[in-house]
């Protein structure tokens, strides 16, 4: 028998195949149960967390926020809606393969983003891909993985350095990768030498979204993540409101 949880990650798994250029995955970033709730009555299909957010939410500064929160706090959020999550859980938060799959099972998440640096500092790709894969032999189909790749916001813009790095997370089983701070105009390059669902992350200031979105779909992107913008975004017109209220 299929479990709940292996059904739900492959309803998951299923929403990022076929796409047509331009119709990307749009995955919204709750940082509560009561966000989460708002996208889910917008009609989105799955979300994905996001840790600088949920950091916020909770008094953290982004990458500061204690494991066990991380798990709580992404566990209200699954419990608060009936879609797909996935769950940002930084670098694993040095957790052995195993636990950080159980922990991740526990919370209800179907997926996770994992980055390849700490602190600023890429990891060794080969070690990291090695990692990965002992991620991906726990979990099975429990987990979709996102493997982020931080080369563009560590200082090496080349994307060869990408693309080199993803082709070795692929392999390990990663179902996703994430070049975050991809400059667009590189997109299509990454695009063509990656193999696989690719995701792009999507600024909330820039042009209007809906035209941001079809443009990054355009250039290759599967899916579109924001990380913690809608939750700046949305205490930003909060507090414009308190404003108001001051006057």
């Amino acid at each position: 028998m299929v479990s709940r949880g292996t059904d739900r990650a492959e309803t998951f798994r299923a929403l990022h195949r076929g796409r047509p250029p331009g119709d990307p995955l749009v995955l919204p970033g709750p940082w509560d149960a009561a966000s989460a709730r708002v996208f889910v009555d917008a009609g989105f299909p799955a979300l994905a967390t996001p840790s600088a957010g949920v950091a916020a939410s909770l008094g953290y500064e982004d990458g500061s926020t204690p494991a066990e929160e991380m798990f709580a706090a992404v566990a209200r959020i699954v419990r608060a809606v009936d879609v797909p999550v996935s769950a940002d859980v930084e670098d694993g938060y040095g957790l052995p393969p195993q636990e950080l799959v159980e922990r991740l099972l526990g919370t209800g998440a179907v997926g996770c983003n994992l980055e390849d640096s700490t602190r600023g500092v890429l990891k060794d790709p080969a070690r990291h891909a090695d990692w990965l894969a002992e991620v991906r032999a726990a979990a099975g189909d429990r987990l979709f993985v996102n493997a982020r790749v931080d080369t563009f916001v560590c200082g090496e813009p080349d994307p060869e350095r990408a693309i080199e790095r993803a082709a070795l997370y692929v392999a390990a089983g990663a179902d996703c990768v994430y070049p975050i701070g991809a400059p667009v105009d590189v997109l299509p390059r990454l695009r063509a030498g990656i193999e696989g669902p690719v995701n792009v992350f999507a600024r909330t200031g820039d042009a209007p979204l809906d035209e941001q979105l079809t443009e990054l779909g355009e250039r290759g992107a599967t899916r579109v993540t924001f990380g913690p913008g809608l939750q700046r975004r949305t205490a930003q017109a909060l507090g414009e409101i308190a404003a108001e209220l001051r006057r």
